[in-house]
This record gives structure tokens, C-alpha cells and sequence, in this order.
């Protein structure tokens, strides 16, 4: 049922009308895919600019004939016939980051789905970055979804005054959010160590800026805690595969002979570097990751916490889009849970003593 205001949509008791009718002379218009497919001119506007609005049938067949007659949308007059431009944005922390590029494909084709496209904005990490990105973009897009934003919640909350704003993996009260819960997969890694008989592990840290990051390093503390296995953290830094490497010499300096790291591509570093000190994993250490992005291409195969990035950027654009539609309000907090991915990197200590 399309919302009040709308145009009507065809009888379908009505004559038949449409492109077998004969073609039209000359250059598609919006004029001819109105009269081709038997609505009026505000419900072609409509079904390009504002699909919401009308049945998804409705929508479906006006395409199928505009794409007949070759017919596409001026982007610029929807703009100004609407007030919508019909872009969305996306704004990543590190385009290169394994963990996002499921997200963005997820999210470029449920927002096609909406009828609406997607800009893609990387911020490198840097606060200052993204939120240079979210002022230019704007004037371009009726709405964003901002991921693992490194912005303090008092700036996100400012933007999302400007234009509708719908947060990945940051928790900010007021804002609609998706998050993805690691915290129950990570409790899992930590128990699973336990009972292999690790009582000292690392936690490799990701940015300091990171809400992934402040939840997982929680969830090691607590676990450790439960199951009577001391935590060592060591420095944040951005999770890249060298930085993952590099910090070998850390954890083996720590004492512990187990590591639970930020994500699978710090993981996949730690593989390289412990490899390269004439190491095997898991006979002399034991690694996990996080995010179930690499686990596949880790030799041998990485123990991981599940990741649900694809699905998290798919319920963030639903979220934005039903905000833009005006049928969703209020504080929306959707979570995401995780679980234990088995893999080939854990096993109990080289030099396993009895707990008791």
C-alpha cells in the first residue's frame, strides 16, 4: 500500500498499455515510460527516487520498462523533484582490512535493492579523515552508514545531526547500530586455551580507538578471570599482517605460549613471524583471530572467532533506509552474536604443568 501522498497506481482491471503498443519517436522520457507502463509521471519519479513508497511490483515493472525503452533517470532532476539524491555513503576505517569488503559488497547491494546508490569513503584510520569525509559527502547523500567509526561519540553525534546516521561496531546511545558481538566468541577462544592447559595467553591489541577492540580485550579479561588464566595485553596498533609480525618478539618475551589476536590478519603476521624463528604452531605456540576473514588461507588453518560483517552491513543499510522512509525511530540497538571458529593453531603448552 503506498503512503498518503503518493501517486495512484494503475487499475489493473484497466486496458493494457506498454511498449507493445509501438515505440515511442525519439529519446525515452519520462513522459513515455509513464504512459508505457500505465502509471503516472510521479510514480516513475517515485519508483527510481523513492521505491519505499510504492508496492515492489509496482516498482519491478516500472523498470522492466523503462530498461525496455532505454530509458534512464536524470539524477539531478530526481534531486530536485524529491529533495533526495539517492546515494547512500559507506565509511570504512581501512578499505585494505579483509574484514570490510564483504561489508561493502553487502551493503552496495542492499542499498541497490532500496533503489538507492552507494559512495564508498576511506578514512585510513584517522579520526580527523573520516570526519572531513562525512562533511564533503553530505551534500551528496541522503544518509550514511559509518563503520568501526574512530570519531568520538560527541562528533558522530553532531553528523548524525546534519544527515541520518546508522553506526557498525560502535555503540553509541541514540543512534541506530549494528553490532557485532565477539564477546562470546572470544570467551570460547579463552575457555578452549584453558582446557589445553594454557594458563598465561597474550591479547594482541587493534587500534586504541577501536569499539571491537575495548569489547574483545573485555571479553579475554573476564574469561581469564573465569577460567584462572592470566591475561597479558600487549600495545595497540593498526592491524595490519606486518604489525602482526613485528610483534612476535613481544609475545614470546611475555611469557605466555598462546595468543588471542585483535583480528585474522594480525593472526596470519604472528603465523609468519613465529615461522620465522624456526617456531611451529600449534606444537610451540597457539594463535587465534578474529573476524573469520583469512582463516581459510592460514597454513596451517587458523583458529578464529566468526565474523558476520556481510549481514551486519546489510541490517545497517536496512536500518538507514527505513530511517530515510520515516517508518523507524527511536534507539535501535541490533547485536550480532559470534561463536568459536575450530581451526589447526591451538593446542595445550610445550611444557605443560598440572594446574593443580
Amino acid at each position: 500500500m503506498p503512503s498518503p501522498g503518493s501517486a495512484p497506481e494503475p487499475d489493473p482491471t484497466a486496458p493494457a498499455t506498454g511498449p507493445a503498443a509501438g515505440p515511442a519517436a525519439g529519446p525515452a522520457t519520462i513522459g513515455t515510460v509513464a504512459q508505457a507502463a500505465g502509471v503516472s509521471r510521479a510514480t516513475v519519479s517515485r519508483a527510481f527516487g523513492q521505491p519505499h513508497r510504492l508496492r515492489p511490483e509496482t516498482v519491478e515493472r516500472v523498470r522492466a520498462v523503462a530498461s525496455e525503452l532505454g530509458y534512464t533517470p536524470n539524477p539531478v532532476a530526481q534531486a530536485l523533484s524529491t529533495g533526495r539524491s539517492g546515494n547512500l555513503a559507506l565509511v570504512v576505517p581501512d578499505i585494505a582490512n579483509p574484514f570490510f569488503p564483504p561489508m561493502i559488497r553487502a551493503v552496495q547491494g542492499q542499498a541497490e535493492r532500496a533503489g538507492y546508490a552507494v559512495f564508498l569513503g576511506d578514512a585510513d584510520e584517522d579520526p580527523n579523515r573520516e570526519d572531513v569525509l562525512l562533511t564533503r559527502l553530505a551534500r551528496q547523500v541522503d544518509g550514511f552508514v559509518l563503520a568501526s567509526s574512530r570519531m568520538s561519540a560527541a562528533r558522530i553525534r553532531e553528523q548524525a545531526e546534519r544527515r541520518p546516521l546508522v553506526l557498525v561496531n560502535r555503540d553509541v546511545a541514540g543512534i541506530p547500530r549494528v553490532l557485532i558481538d565477539t564477546a562470546g566468541g572470544v570467551a570460547r577462544a579463552v575457555e578452549r586455551l584453558a582446557e589445553l592447559g594454557h594458563r598465561r595467553i597474550a591479547y594482541l591489541n587493534g587500534p586504541a580507538r577501536s569499539w571491537s577492540n575495548t569489547q574483545r580485550l573485555k571479553a579475554v579479561r573476564a574469561a581469564g578471570a573465569r577460567f584462572d588464566v592470566a591475561v597479558v595485553p600487549l600495545p595497540a596498533r593498526r592491524p595490519t599482517f606486518e604489525a602482526g609480525r613485528q610483534a612476535v618478539p613481544e609475545l614470546l618475551g611475555s611469557g605466555a605460549r598462546a595468543v588471542v589476536a585483535f583480528d585474522d590478519l594480525v593472526g596470519h603476521g604472528v603465523l609468519a613471524g613465529l615461522g620465522e624463528r624456526g617456531l611451529s604452531v600449534p606444537a610451540d605456540f597457539s594463535v587465534v583471530g578474529c573476524d573469520d576473514v583469512l582463516a581459510a588461507q592460514a597454513y596451517p588453518p587458523l583458529t578464529t572467532v566468526s565474523a558476520r560483517s556481510a549481514e551486519a552491513g546489510r541490517a545497517a543499510v536496512d536500518l538507514l533506509a527505513a530511517r530515510l522512509a520515516g517508518t523507524s525511530t527511536g534507539d535501535v540497538r541490533l547485536t550480532l552474536e559470534t561463536t568459536l571458529v575450530p581451526g589447526a593453531t591451538v593446542a595445550a603448552p610445550p611444557h605443560r604443568t598440572d594446574p593443580h
